[in-house]
């Protein structure tokens, strides 16, 4: 059905937002289905066991997601490179160890019973993180997490806080990811763990990459692709893996800012210092 195409595309649009907003800071993170697994377990015990209505339920949920990732993330974010991407990997398979061992919300059977989420729902949710993203690209805490990312060491010799701003960037990226994961999970009715695994973060990793790590369009974009692209190439659903490899190099030699990122930098780099082409 259309409206599951477009619902499943806003999921995916606020996981690439979340994955992006981490990137501003210059820290890439593969623990984006932990937190969405935190947001969608944390607002189904709160809906189902306790009878909260659905938007308290994500509201509550993204802040406690947000708090766990500013715990995890305090020592987690110190490390750089290869080694940060193993840690938030790590955190992912930690989360879905956890949820299958918990009796308490179902374990390896899974939890349901959540309901309540529809199509408008996450337009609402996708609009609202959409504007806060909108006003931050043309914020000063925008050329605040630019310096952070360009030159940790010359940020801090300016009194900026790089400790705090990665932990503002990945807090922010949990708080994301989990309202997409209570949006989701009020929609299936029914997860489990194994919803949330590794592969799911890398999927939306690409997302990013494959739209432009270098404006909030960016992943809009590559989320809004490769979600319905495969839906109307069912032929190609078995390749889907080989299909985003091959977009992935492609992107990264003729293309390796992503579709976006050389328009929507000219056009932005009259309120916002320019970044150096290349890393993520």
């Amino acid at each position: 059905m259309i409206s599951d195409q477009l619902f499943f595309t806003g999921i995916n649009v606020l996981l690439a937002w979340s994955v992006y907003i981490g990137l501003v800071t210059g820290s890439l993170s593969f623990a984006q289905g932990a937190f969405m697994a935190f947001g969608c377990y944390g607002a189904g015990v709160l809906t189902v066991k306790f009878g909260w209505p659905l938007l308290p339920a994500c509201l509550v949920s993204a802040i406690l997601s947000a708090m766990i990732a500013a715990v995890l993330g305090y020592p987690a974010l110190r490390l750089r490179g290869v080694y940060l991407i193993l840690v938030t990997i790590g955190i992912t398979f930690c989360a879905r160890v956890a949820l299958e061992n918990i009796d308490y919300v179902g374990g390896v059977g899974g939890f349901g019973g959540m309901r309540g989420a529809d199509l408008n729902a996450v337009i609402v949710a996708v609009l609202i993180v959409g504007a806060f993203l909108l006003w931050f690209s043309f914020s000063p805490l925008q050329r605040i997490c630019d310096a952070v990312r360009e030159d940790d060491r010359v940020a801090s010799s300016l009194a900026i806080n790089v400790t705090f701003i990665r932990l503002l960037g990945f807090s922010a990226g949990a708080a994301i990811a989990a309202i997409a994961g209570a949006l989701y999970g009020h929609y299936m009715n029914f997860v489990r763990p194994e919803s949330f695994d590794v592969l799911l973060s890398i999927y939306v990793v690409l997302y990013v990459v494959l739209g432009g790590t270098n404006n909030m369009l960016g992943p809009l974009i590559g989320a809004t692709l490769m979600t319905l692209l495969p839906e109307y190439f069912r032929v190609l659903a078995e390749w889907r893996p080989t299909v985003f490899g091959l977009a992935i190099l492609a992107m990264l030699l003729f293309r390796p800012l992503g579709l976006l990122a050389f328009r929507l930098v000219t056009a932005h780099a009259s309120v916002s210092a320019p970044r150096k082409s290349g890393s993520l």
